[in-house]
């Protein structure tokens, strides 16, 4: 993939200093305002190639849409809930975060709660009582068996705990592999003297331990999050505490931070902390370098790490990506301009061809949707946005990879119940054009610089004609490629030295022209 510009990027919050160092050493202006208000955000951001944030800064659609120059906003942590991911994508803006970056403060803070409410260390707790009980032989419920969730489990048992657990995505026996048993939601309420979760917040998981989950606990069960605020239902959790059905709760997240309703945060048997998980000296400074690192890896076309918008441009940065990307938005602009019909598409199907191409199906799909969506040049989708807009727009993506000797990209679209076809590759590092609509060229078509299409009967008047056209014009003709076809109508391409302002003196010439500029 091409490198992203990004020559400015604002740091909206507190993050460790190594982080503008970073941007700053690989070329970026780094400019740092902290604690602004949603109103001096969206007049700020106007500025920026890139935002970096930590979980303070709430970056809406507004902050979103006010973003004109934004092509990457970093989040150095885990998780992007602050952030309007679905905005950013519409508008083409890569998300990306730090999933790693905490994983052990987080995964510590969790341990240290579980070992609280264990013994109640806490100052209000041991004023009330001191009696408390061995974490040894206990059951601890892992609901998210993702990076700070094996750390958890790993530390736990050092304890002489058992760990049971669910996730929809980690296999059962990668889980086993360091000793959590995996078991549905049913299963795991009722055994656990312990839970804790951690996965992202998302519809599925809001109010995953709500009355009735709590219900199907054991009595008396405790219960942490240091995940997001939400995944518990905290009405039903302070029911569950009057009654005691719960007997305690480690909280590091609420739904509103700081807590207005402090009913959770005032209960004996609740220990509250400030949504400290990742506030570790540590932990900062691995986020603040990874954040950084991954911008400057994705200005410079290195690598897409921790993008959570854009795993379709994973394999785009490889060192031959670049023109197969350049191929495919080139064929689909060749087709759009090179379709009878201007009603919108209906149907897009892209085909990757070769063993080395077996990866790139999805972002060559990407840029061919790119090209025919495109109406200006630098002004149209790009590979970010191409696929959910072509959802909006009814058209239907489908991509496919056959075996095949040779490396080559097919793309058809169908417009009106009609098929449009074109075959490209990538030959000596420049995309061709091997074959539009049925007519296979002779000599593959560069797809560079300015190009004239057109659809005519092959005679030996056609090609004095039409460059007779250019020269009234004052175009020079710099390529021609014809079609193999011995009769009928065939598609022909002429390399031209620019674009003729008038393609309607060519009416009486052939049956359709088009021309565009790649």
């Amino acid at each position: 993939m091409a490198p992203v510009s990004v020559k400015r990027v604002l740091i909206s919050e507190s993050v460790d200093p190594c982080c503008k160092t970073i941007l700053q050493e690989n070329g970026i202006e780094v400019t740092q305002k902290q604690q602004m208000t949603k109103e001096e955000l969206i007049a700020e951001i106007q500025n920026y190639d890139g935002l970096v944030v930590r979980s303070a800064t709430k970056v809406t659609a507004d902050v979103v849409n006010a973003g004109s120059n934004l092509k990457i906003i970093g989040r150095a942590g885990t998780g992007v809930d602050n952030v309007d991911v679905d905005a950013a994508t519409k508008r083409g803006i890569i998300v990306m975060n730090t999933p790693s970056g905490n994983t052990i403060s987080a995964a510590e803070l969790t341990c240290a709660l579980l070992m609280s409410l264990s013994r109640w260390l806490s100052a209000l707790l041991m004023i009330l009582q001191f009696m408390g009980a061995e974490l040894y032989g206990k059951v601890l419920g892992i609901v998210g068996l993702g990076r700070i969730g094996k750390e958890v489990a790993t530390r736990m048992q050092s304890f002489g705990m058992k760990t049971i657990g669910y996730d929809p995505i980690t296999p059962p026996e990668v889980s086993a592999s360091w000793g959590v048993e995996q078991m549905s939601l049913e299963e795991l309420w009722p055994q656990c003297d312990y839970i804790t979760v951690h996965t992202p917040l998302m519809p599925s998981t809001t109010g995953l331990l709500n009355d009735t989950s709590f219900a199907k606990c054991k009595k008396g069960v405790k219960v942490v999050n240091c995940a997001r605020g939400g995944i518990i239902d905290e009405a039903a959790l302070l029911r569950a505490l009057e009654s005691g059905q719960c007997g305690g709760a480690g909280l590091d997240v609420f739904v509103e931070e700081p807590p207005k309703d402090r009913a959770l945060v005032n209960h004996p048997n609740v220990i509250s902390c400030p949504h400290l998980g990742a506030s570790t000296k540590e932990a900062q400074a691995r986020c603040g370098k990874e954040i950084a690192l991954q911008i400057v890896d994705m200005a410079t076309g290195k690598a897409l790490v921790g993008a959570v918008n854009a795993q379709v441009l994973v394999s785009s940065f490889s060192p031959d990506s670049h023109q197969w990307i350049l191929l495919g938005e080139s064929m689909g602009r060749v087709l759009k301009a090179c379709t009878a019909s201007k009603e919108p598409f209906s149907q897009v199907h892209v085909t990757s061809l070769g063993e080395s191409l077996k990866k790139s199906t999805g972002f060559l799909s990407s840029a061919a949707v790119v090209g025919l969506l495109t109406e200006v040049p630098q002004k149209g989708p790009n590979l970010v946005n191409a696929l959910p807009l072509a959802a909006e727009t009814g058209i239907t993506v489908q991509t496919d990879h056959k075996d095949n000797e040779r490396e080559a990209c097919v793309l058809e679209v169908s417009v009106n119940g009609r098929s449009y076809k074109a075959v490209g590759l990538v030959q000596a590092g420049l995309p061709v054009l091997l074959e539009l609509n049925g007519s296979v060229f002779r000599q593959p078509v560069p797809l560079t610089g300015h190009l004239l299409f057109f659809k005519a009967t092959n005679s030996t008047e056609l090609l004095l004609s039409v460059t007779g056209v250019l020269a009234a014009a004052g175009v020079e003709l710099q390529s021609f490629s014809a079609s193999t076809g011995g009769g009928g109508e065939q598609w022909y391409c002429m390399g031209i030295s620019s674009l003729l302002g008038d393609i309607g003196a060519l009416k009486s010439l052939v049956k359709e022209a088009a021309q565009l500029t790649v």
